[in-house]
């Protein structure tokens, strides 16, 4: 697909593509959105920058953040160092994630869209990687959220997880403003059902005060758990701007990062806190566990319900930046149509991870998607900066923008040495790499493949400059 026709929305002889398509005209049209990659037009610009705390704050109240919140303790830190881990690899996280987002308003365009600026054609391979990632995050939430909604109605694991994919499907189909407008309400429910579960779960619990690490263990442990929270965090980057794309141009970018910094933040450091000071009874790493946690009775039934709930807000954002991504690498298919084949492929993944050792399982998947993210937030964000150089501080013109493409080869050898440098410095449960073993236990991983990026990338973007 010609970039030209990515930044106009039509082929050569003007009829419209499944890229485009029906958008929703104001807040509150929750009809079905078909727009797909297409830029949204200033003129279907609407809302505001206060929405993006709600859209980036609910989507990361699950039980998954807050099990990841125990390792912490796990790796045999105190809880106050554990914490101090924790903010620290959030934010560090958080940051790239939300000034992604402030270019969705500059260019009514998705995250993976954008990516095609920097790697051209070759988007499809940041493109496929994020397409499977969506879909393999819906199967690590899901997994709770399945469990929780079969338990609380009574119903076999199998048929549980059908009716979370059917429902985070159809949320996924419905699009930006439906997902926008669940996270609003969504915000006010699962805060006060945290907040209740926090309340109930550490009764009478009290947290780590001291660690079994100790040395160069203690920071070992203290770099991973550090590096685990950013992965949260930066997770969300190749969908940041999907959900700020409908923002008119002119919205204040400085507030559009400081409300989606202060959505993610606030969520997973909170969601993880709850892990760390529970860690000594949150050993069951299902819903069931939770239940029996709550004490049964009403607080359980709470409990599951928000459990259930919260994973129905994460996936649906999977769904949908997994339609975009789709899309991105050429598959010809209707936004709604990729959405709903995306849930759909979660199913089974969830139902594989229950079969067996549901833990093992779940920390394997978890692996595969996450190291890529670091050298493509590095290269994308590179070739933004060379481009805003080169036009002098003039508004970003995308379909300009997207007739003047980078060599893809530049990004995909960049993109591949980030990961390769990466390999060596992973701490994982299947490989752990010599110096990360070295460093006893400390993953660099996420730092080293975003420096190394950098370092490859941007000479060869300074020496292929935007064709005239």
């Amino acid at each position: 697909m010609p970039l030209a026709h990515v930044s106009s929305g039509l082929p050569a002889d003007g009829r419209q593509t499944v890229f485009d398509g029906r958008m929703p005209a104001a807040a509150g049209d929750l009809r079905i959105e078909a727009h797909g990659i297409q830029p949204v037009p200033e003129s279907n610009r609407y809302g505001g920058p206060g929405r993006l705390f709600t859209v980036w704050f609910a989507p990361n109240l699950t039980m998954t953040g807050v099990f990841t919140g125990t390792i912490g303790i796990v790796l045999g830190l105190d809880f106050a160092t554990a914490l101090t881990a924790v903010v620290l690899g959030t934010v560090v996280g958080a940051i790239p994630t939300a000034y992604l987002g402030t270019w969705g308003s500059r260019t009514g365009a998705g995250q993976l869209p954008l990516a095609r600026l920097a790697f051209g054609r070759a988007v499809a391979v940041p493109g496929i990687l994020q397409w499977l990632s969506s879909v393999a995050w819906d199967a690590l939430i899901g997994l709770f959220g399945g469990d929780a909604l079969a338990r609380l109605c009574g119903w076999p694991f199998w048929l549980g997880v059908l009716v979370m994919m059917l429902a985070q499907g159809a949320l996924g189909v419905l699009g930006y403003e439906a997902i926008h407008r669940l996270q609003i309400v969504m915000t006010f429910v699962l805060a006060a059902a945290f907040a209740l579960i926090a309340w109930k779960l550490l009764d009478g619990v009290h947290p780590a005060a001291t660690g079994s690490a100790h040395g160069a263990d203690r920071g070992g442990a203290f770099v991973l758990t550090s590096t685990i929270a950013l992965s949260l965090s930066l997770s969300w980057a190749p969908y940041a701007s999907d959900f700020s794309r409908y923002l008119p141009r002119n919205t204040s970018r400085s507030r559009m990062f400081w409300f989606t910094l202060a959505g993610l933040v606030v969520s997973f450091v909170g969601v993880q806190a709850l892990g760390l000071w529970g860690a000594s009874v949150l050993t069951d790493q299902t819903a069931a566990g939770v239940a029996k946690l709550l004490g049964g009775g009403p607080l359980g039934v709470f409990g599951l319900l928000a459990v259930a709930l919260a994973a129905l807000c994460s996936n649906a954002m999977n769904d949908y930046s997994g339609s975009l991504a789709l899309q991105t690498v050429g598959v010809r298919v209707p936004r709604p149509a990729a959405a709903a084949f995306a849930a759909a492929l979660g199913f089974p993944l969830v139902l594989w991870m229950h079969a067996a050792d549901t833990t093992a399982r779940f920390q394997n998947v978890l692996l595969f998607v996450g190291y890529w993210i670091p050298g493509f937030v590095a290269i994308v964000i590179v070739d933004w900066l060379a481009r805003a150089r080169a036009r002098a501080g003039a508004p970003i013109d995308l379909a300009a923008e997207t007739g003047r493409p980078q060599p893809g080869w530049s990004a995909v050898v960049a993109f591949a040495a980030a990961f390769a440098a990466a390999v060596p410095f992973m701490d994982t449960s299947l490989y752990v790499g010599p110096v990360a073993e070295a460093l006893h236990g400390a993953d660099l991983s996420y730092y080293v493949a975003f420096l190394v990026a950098l370092g490859v990338y941007t000479p060869l973007r300074l020496r292929h400059r935007a064709r005239p």
